[in-house]
C-alpha cells in the first residue's frame, strides 16, 4: 500500500514490475515437460528478455493537490533456444540455434558432462580400471 509520502513514480513502477513478474517465472524459462509415448521426457528451455520503462512529470499547481501525469510500459521477448531430451537415463541436449556465448556454449556440455561422470561412476562400480582425465 502507497503512503501518503511516496511519489506517484513509484507506484507506477511498482505495478510495472509487478506485471512483469506476473508474466516471467522459472517455468517459462523451462517450460512444461512433454512425454511421449515411447517414454522420452523432452524439456523446453527458453531464453527470456524483458525490459521496462517509466517516467512521469509533476505539473505545476496553484491548489495544494498534486498533479502528475505518468506512463509505463514493458516488453517481454521468449525465445526458444534447446530442448532437453531425457531417455533411459541419458541426457541430451538439442540446441535450436548455434550460440557463440560462452555461457550457452557450457550449457551445452552439461549433458556431455553429466553423461561422463556417469560413466566413471558406472566403471567404478563395476571394478573395472578409471582413467582420472577426462575430456569434453
Amino acid at each position: 500500500m502507497a503512503n501518503e509520502h511516496e511519489h506517484p513514480i513509484q507506484g507506477l513502477m511498482d505495478v510495472t514490475l509487478e506485471k512483469i513478474k506476473a508474466m516471467v517465472d522459472a517455468n517459462t524459462v523451462v517450460g512444461d515437460p512433454i512425454t511421449t509415448a515411447d517414454g522420452t521426457l523432452v524439456l523446453p528451455i527458453s531464453k527470456i528478455s524483458y525490459g521496462f520503462a517509466s517516467g512521469g512529470s509533476d505539473f505545476p499547481s496553484k491548489t495544494t493537490q498534486q498533479l502528475f501525469g505518468g506512463g509505463g510500459g514493458a516488453g517481454v521477448t521468449i525465445t526458444p533456444v534447446a530442448f532437453l531430451i531425457i531417455h533411459e537415463g541419458n541426457v541430451r541436449m538439442i540446441q535450436l540455434a548455434d550460440s557463440s556465448h560462452p555461457a550457452d556454449r557450457m550449457i551445452g556440455l552439461v549433458p556431455e558432462m553429466v553423461d561422463k561422470i556417469t560413466g566413471l561412476f558406472d566403471k567404478n562400480k563395476k571394478g573395472e580400471h578409471v582413467d582420472e582425465t577426462v575430456e569434453f
